[in-house]
């Protein structure tokens, strides 16, 4: 391929997003694809360190706009550094959390409201958006009881808030699919984790005989 291909995959907290994706890394990689695995916020060092301000349990006075500002800061230099060269190399790019992330979370479930968050957003990624986004919808009660029952899992500052806040991110999630079906596609994350994975696979080998 003369360039590469962008997938992004979304979802509420314990949606399972990670275990899919590295089966889908290993099942692309042994079909001869060149994959780039990545994630939001991070991939490179300077979003990784403005991820651990974000992240950081500790910092629970952080205002909904610094919050919004940083993750559209982090995307900026890892998408120039890493996902865009990838891109032009002919690497398919598989990322966990892309701008519906701050959409969801910060647009609608903060309430800063989605038009301003698109805007920060635009100025941030200018134009380059996924051909194919994979929307892990997951009953909140699920991801939650999911976080509490993995030991292994980062414990991030977002884990700590309300079930009504998690709630509204699902919310948030489910209007950017009605605003843009052709790209997003719902995988319904309360399934067991061998649905879930084909559910994915099925719509990423869609795209790739596009």
């Amino acid at each position: 391929m003369s360039k590469g291909l962008f997938i992004t995959v979304e979802g509420g907290e314990g949606a399972g997003k990670t275990t899919t994706l590295d089966r889908l890394e290993e099942e692309l990689v042994g079909r001869g694809y060149d994959v780039l695995r990545t994630r939001e916020p991070g991939g490179i060092r300077i979003a990784e360190q403005i991820r651990e301000v974000l992240l950081n349990t500790a910092h629970t006075e952080m205002d909904g706009r610094t919050e919004a500002l940083l993750y559209a800061a982090a995307r900026r230099q890892h998408l120039v550094e890493k996902v865009l060269p990838a891109i032009e190399a002919g690497q398919v790019v598989l990322c966990d959390r892309f701008i519906d992330s701050s959409l969801a979370y910060q647009g609608y479930a903060r309430g800063i409201g989605v038009d301003a968050i698109q805007s920060i957003n635009d100025f941030a990624i200018d134009g380059c958006m996924p051909q194919l986004t994979l929307f892990f919808d997951v009953d909140p009660n699920i991801g939650l009881q999911r976080i509490a029952a993995n030991q292994e899992r980062e414990n991030n500052r977002l884990d700590q808030e309300k079930k009504s806040f998690h709630d509204r991110v699902r919310r948030g999630y489910e209007l950017l699919l009605e605003q843009y079906p052709d790209r997003i596609k719902k995988i319904n994350a309360n399934e067991d984790v061998e649905t879930v994975y084909r559910m994915a696979l099925a719509e990423v080998e869609t795209l790739l005989k596009e």
